[in-house]
């Protein structure tokens, strides 16, 4: 929003901004970013640099390391694609249609955002354990949740859902539903208005969605820590890994483990955001 000043005859107009300028702005984030996010990051390398290539390769390699680096990995990206399908759905529905308590259902999607991790692995762990509710009648039929990579999985469903959810639903609010009535007297399936007119709107959020699921589940703590049991190659967590070795003042080696998540973490993720870059760019030119 722009301000112009009155002017004198002879005299050039002068614009004030309510927003300062690009100048002061880039300096203010980038000082932020610095203090916030790039200095600590900074510090974990800078520490774990201190082993060396060897030393860091040779913790890198070890069978627990990896162990936990893939259950950690691997639980994310299964989770993250699981809520990319039912966040997507969820979505639809609160959008599309009403009925009876949708206010209500849709406050209850937020609950992982304002629920202690802690008290939501307690929770699960009640639910899905040997003897819950659910996990009673799910060992009988031979499934273990609890205390195995599933319930790993489980856990980082319900921490994530809502980042899927929140980004997609106010994308496909925005969709026009004239153009699905177009397609369908144009003779198009269900199907095929979907696939070809609401999904191509839609995919760059479900992306943004999947990406922050994933980025959440690689580092959660708290809400996996009781359900997965801790077995160390079997459903033990890089995250646990690091304060085990931080409680056995192992700084470097828990530096180590740290940095090999943050460059996985961030491979991934740039793929993830170059991939929805381009469908962006797909999107903006079949829509022109």
């Amino acid at each position: 929003m722009a301000v112009v000043s009155p002017t004198l005859p002879g005299r050039s107009r002068t614009t004030r901004r309510v927003i300062p300028g690009f100048g002061l702005s880039l300096g203010y984030t980038l000082l932020w970013l610095g203090l916030i996010v790039l200095i600590p990051l900074v510090g974990v390398f800078a520490k774990a640099s201190g082993l060396g290539p060897a030393g860091l390769w040779a913790i890198w390699t070890e069978p627990r390391v990896l162990a936990a680096l893939r259950i950690s990995f691997g639980t994310a990206l299964a989770a993250a694609a699981f809520n990319a399908v039912m966040g997507t759905l969820v979505a639809w529905v609160f959008v599309r249609y009403r009925f009876p308590g949708k206010r209500l259902f849709d406050a209850m999607i937020d609950l992982p955002f304002a629920l202690p991790t802690a008290v939501a692995g307690i929770a699960l762990t009640a639910l899905y354990g040997p003897t819950g509710w659910i996990g009673q009648w799910l060992e009988a039929a031979g499934i273990k949740v609890a205390y195995t990579p599933l319930g790993i999985t489980v856990a980082l469903v319900f921490i994530g859902l809502p980042f899927v959810v929140r980004v997609v639903q106010p994308v496909l609010a925005e969709v026009e539903v004239e153009l699905e009535e177009a397609a369908a007297t144009l003779g198009a399936s269900r199907w095929q208005t979907v696939r070809r007119v609401v999904l191509p709107t839609l995919w760059p959020a479900v992306l943004a969605g999947f990406a922050l699921a994933f980025a959440r589940g690689v580092g959660e703590y708290g809400s996996v820590i009781f359900i997965a049991g801790n077995l160390p190659g079997v459903s033990e967590i890089a995250p646990l890994l690091i304060t085990i070795k931080l409680e056995e003042f192992d700084y470097e080696g828990a530096t180590a483990i740290a940095a090999a998540m943050l460059l996985l973490s961030f491979a991934l993720l740039l793929v993830i955001n170059t991939l929805q870059a381009r469908l962006q760019r797909t999107g903006k030119r079949a829509g022109g």
